[in-house]
């Protein structure tokens, strides 16, 4: 008798086990509930970030089994660059696809990837963002309000203007140029001699009509869709930068998700790159195609070496930080 509760003891033990066990495999079983996740790009629908956007969201919900999809805002809906990141940082947009050039005021490694004439070739460029260079440089997103999904490609930015071909660098010597709202632009552009005039993406046809500005610098997309080949016909083939798109989401959003549904983000981010990079190769062929037809002058033998040169100086001060030197240091060395 006087070892009868012990079995009552150990089978009462065995079920407080059984029933934990199975409420612990219950709760890890419980999926984060549906969301739909604001999305903002201000180019229009057709344009090749924004069919990357749509890619994405087919891959999120078949990954998903539905529970998750996105709400696309393309065209400027939620705003110009500047104001979208603003809201991406406070959590009111889930995902954003933005140039890496405002962003780089909010993450200083994202200022390499803006540096002029570091990039020697679209295909280097290619070997940095897809290596562990860009992957580095997305992992600094985080702390900042932001987590880097994926880098989108846009191309090679050149000068266009409305008054003459830019042949050297005295011809840029004075032009009001509209550039992105971003200080290493304003500084690259004052050295080169220009007036730097930081504006929003969407007011730029606007100035280029109004002669508030006398032009502007971009890819070859971005100049033939949004018409300013037509009030700018000169285009100077500098390719001074190779600043890449990039895909975030809000730090918000994410903390929002599950181990395994940040998982699906990731790696549909970076098939949606792909996806994108294949389509942006045609617009480019088309655009210039286009950009000829309409009478524009394309100047593409420019020396630019004078050009990088000049701006000597903007590397010796950003390359002050140990950091920064290191991963410039180590996009050169990229073959």
């Amino acid at each position: 008798m006087r070892g009868g509760p012990a079995p009552r003891r150990r089978g009462a033990a065995i079920w407080r086990a059984g029933w934990l066990a199975a409420l612990l495999a219950l709760m890890s079983s419980v999926e984060a509930p549906a969301r739909s996740f604001r999305v903002a790009d201000t180019q229009p629908e057709d344009y090749p970030t924004v069919q990357a956007l749509f890619y994405l969201d087919r891959l999120v919900q078949e990954r998903t089994g539905g529970r998750h999809r996105l709400q696309i805002f393309h065209s400027r809906q939620l705003g110009e660059e500047k104001e979208t990141i603003e809201q991406t940082k406070v959590g009111a947009i889930d995902l954003n696809r933005t140039n890496v050039a405002p962003l780089a005021d909010y993450v200083p490694e994202a200022k390499v990837l803006v540096m002029p004439f570091l990039f020697r070739s679209v295909e280097h460029l290619h070997r940095v963002l897809d290596g562990p260079i860009g992957a580095d440089i997305l992992k600094h997103f985080e702390g900042s309000g932001f987590v880097g999904l994926a880098f989108y490609d846009s191309g090679a930015r050149s000068i266009y203007n409305s008054l003459r071909p830019i042949r050297s660098l005295s011809d840029l010597k004075g032009l009001r140029i509209r550039i992105q709202q971003s200080e290493l632009m304003t500084e690259v552009f004052r050295t080169l001699g220009a007036e730097p005039v930081p504006l929003p993406y969407g007011q730029v046809m606007t100035g280029l009509s109004t002669k508030l500005i006398d032009g502007a610098e971009n890819n070859w997309p971005s100049y033939v869709t949004a018409g300013h080949y037509r009030v700018a016909p000169y285009y100077s083939v500098t390719a001074h930068t190779m600043s890449p798109e990039v895909l975030i989401m809000s730090e918000k959003a994410w903390a929002g998700l599950t181990p395994e549904d940040q998982a699906v983000f990731r790696e549909a981010a970076q098939e949606s790159a792909r996806y994108m990079r294949e389509q942006w190769r045609l617009w480019e062929q088309r655009a210039q195609r286009e950009a000829q037809l309409g009478g524009v002058i394309v100047n593409a033998e420019l020396d630019t070496k004078p050009f990088a040169a000049a701006l000597s100086e903007v590397y010796d001060r950003l390359l002050t930080d140990p950091k920064l030197k290191s991963l410039v240091d180590r996009i050169r060395q990229t073959p």
